[in-house]
């Protein structure tokens, strides 16, 4: 069994330094692995990048993360990005990483993702140039996440994880006003992880949505912004296929 803590929109600054660090603390005793589902900061800036690092830095699981937009609202995702890696933590884009969690692989794919909405309600690749290139967005973001659960699955993975900002299905928003969904997230998310295949999928953004979802294809779907789950992070089990039983928390 693969017990993987995950929070997201943790929106820290200079006056949140320590606030989380007990908690993390305490992950070796209840956790194999954290990741966190991007909006690490609350405007992206160097100094808030490095206040988060300091609350990760040195813990004794391994962390893995994505970027969200507001990671991305000062136009330094790669020094945000360069800050935590230099704590240790593994962020990603478009690619996956393989984490050994007490002799098990397990392989997250993680993206940012982007929004455009869902089936019956979502934008499409038609008309003005920037709305094209809106939809194209998510579509790439979209296909590097499927591409990376692909090459998981060629790695010898027992379990494979979606790592998103932006959400892949509307159940885990339902809270959120509907206008908004379209910018919340999008269904070529959950299409990609269908295609691909994977055990869980966690992701952030919707401070107002609900925690459980599924994808069409079965996929259990987390929304584990703090202020849904409420606390510095949530635990969900992934049994493998040595355990007795399947399914996640």
């Amino acid at each position: 069994m693969i017990r993987v803590a995950a929070v997201g929109d943790i929106h820290m600054g200079h006056d949140t330094q320590g606030l989380l660090r007990p908690a993390f603390e305490t992950l070796h005793d209840c956790a194999d692995l954290l990741l966190l589902a991007g909006d690490l900061t609350r405007h992206g800036t160097p100094e808030e990048a490095r206040v988060v690092a300091q609350e990760v830095r040195g813990l004794s699981v391994p962390v893995v993360a994505v970027l969200g937009n507001h990671d991305h609202h000062d136009e330094q995702p790669e020094k945000v990005t360069g800050i935590l890696q230099d704590a240790d933590v593994v962020v990603l884009e478009g690619e996956g990483t393989v984490v050994e969690c007490g002799g098990t692989r397990v392989g997250i794919a993680g993206t940012k993702g982007f929004g455009g909405g869902f089936v019956g309600r979502s934008a499409g690749e038609f008309g003005e140039p920037l709305m094209k290139e809106f939809v194209r967005y998510t579509r790439r973001s979209a296909d590097g996440l499927r591409i990376a659960l692909e090459e998981l699955d060629q790695d010898d993975c027992a379990v494979r994880i979606a790592l998103t900002h932006f959400s892949p299905v509307a159940d885990t928003l339902a809270g959120e006003p509907p206008e908004i969904y379209p910018f919340l997230g999008s269904y070529l998310l959950a299409e990609a992880i269908d295609m691909a295949g994977a055990d869980l999928s966690v992701h952030g953004h919707a401070h107002m949505g609900s925690e459980h979802g599924m994808t069409a294809g079965g996929v259990r779907v987390r929304n584990v912004a703090q202020p849904v789950i409420r606390r510095a992070f949530n635990v969900y089990q992934l049994h493998t296929d040595s355990d007795p039983a399947t399914g996640t928390g």
